[in-house]
């Protein structure tokens, strides 16, 4: 006569190999998608991370400029659905320059998903794309529409548990995604003061300072749709930029969501004092960690291989008493336990 096994014990082992395969997705799965907003015709390029058991094949090329934890192209991705925090990178950046910050992520359970901004990259710099920044919560909120229709990672990503990053304009690109509503004519009467214009020349594009205030821009402002993402629950700021368009607290009236902000009190590009200490002042509630010390903006970039830190020194060499790599893992872990605990 056979025995029948307790349901409770069918569940316990089930249990057991869930948490069997979870265990074993140690390594990190990436794959890029090229969607394309044909509603504003604007290409999306974005960068998803995600964990997986797949095994690492292949070596990093000896040409990639940045130090970071070789990836499984393609690999399958793990079981169950998991979290997703969506990432914007700063002025004349790219989807690739917070790889530190995805990677972290997705060793603690998060699918990441980064986007290219279009013209407003190292390799595609277009004025206007530098200086319409309200194109690009747009570009987030598309990407995030566009995984949740996949066929593959649509099914694995958590509705319920979405958030999102960004350094710089990044910053300011996740924080109007919370509800932030920027007012263009105060920023530029910020720009038109002696502090405002070291603000407004900013080194990704020499010059951008001429075109700001070109009618063009205005009027581009005034069709900017509503950027508020309600799929986003929870926000996460690094050195957030054009601080100064916001002066009131009405202009954050939206924000109901969690939001966290990282500055660096050394930072000359978006000094604290104006972006990441002031959006603090104006929205209720909102957290605020300043990374004492010499660290400056770019210290939130990847750390570069050294060939590339010699070329670049400005944007990857960064003050004797600075290390990088150990600003990335505190800022990362703030990143995780936010996220952690507000994405439940």
């Amino acid at each position: 006569m056979k025995r029948s096994i307790p349901v409770n014990i069918i569940i316990l082992l089930l249990s057991f190999a869930f948490l069997s395969d979870q265990a074993s997705a140690q390594n990190i799965g990436e794959t890029t998608f090229r969607f394309k907003d044909e509603s504003h015709n604007r290409p999306v390029v974005t960068e998803v991370w995600y964990p997986t058991a797949d095994p690492v094949t292949q070596p990093t090329s000896n040409t990639y400029p940045f130090i970071h934890t070789p990836t499984v192209r393609d690999g399958k991705i793990t079981i169950g659905r998991l979290p997703l925090i969506l990432i914007s990178h700063g002025t004349g950046g790219g989807r690739m320059t917070l790889e530190w910050l995805a990677d972290k992520l997705v060793a603690n359970g998060f699918i990441v998903a980064a986007v290219d901004h279009y013209g407003n990259t190292y390799d595609n710099k277009i004025a206007e794309d530098f200086v319409e920044p309200w194109r690009r919560p747009l570009d987030i909120s598309f990407a995030l529409t566009s995984l949740l229709k996949d066929t593959t990672f649509g099914k694995h990503i958590d509705e319920k548990r979405i958030g999102a990053a960004g350094f710089s304009i990044g910053g300011y690109t996740v924080i109007a995604l919370a509800g932030g509503r920027l007012n263009l004519t105060t920023l530029l009467a910020y720009f038109n003061t002696p502090d405002g214009k070291k603000e407004e020349a900013i080194p990704e594009f020499p010059g951008i300072d001429k075109l700001i205030k070109e009618n063009a821009v205005e009027e581009s402002f005034k069709s900017s749709p509503p950027l508020r993402d309600k799929r986003i629950k929870a926000f996460f700021a690094i050195c957030p930029a054009i601080g100064q368009g916001f002066s009131n607290t009405e202009q954050f009236d939206d924000v109901k969501a969690p939001v966290y902000i990282v500055g660096a009190q050394s930072d000359g590009i978006a000094p604290v004092k104006t972006n990441a200490m002031h959006y603090h002042q104006l929205i209720k509630n909102s957290k605020i960690t300043i990374i004492p010390g010499n660290v400056g903006h770019y210290v939130f970039l990847n750390e570069a291989v050294d060939n590339v830190k010699k070329q670049q020194p400005f944007i990857f060499a960064d003050d004797p008493s600075v290390n990088r790599h150990q600003v990335h893992d505190q800022v990362s872990q703030f990143a995780v336990d936010f996220f952690k605990e507000n994405l439940k």
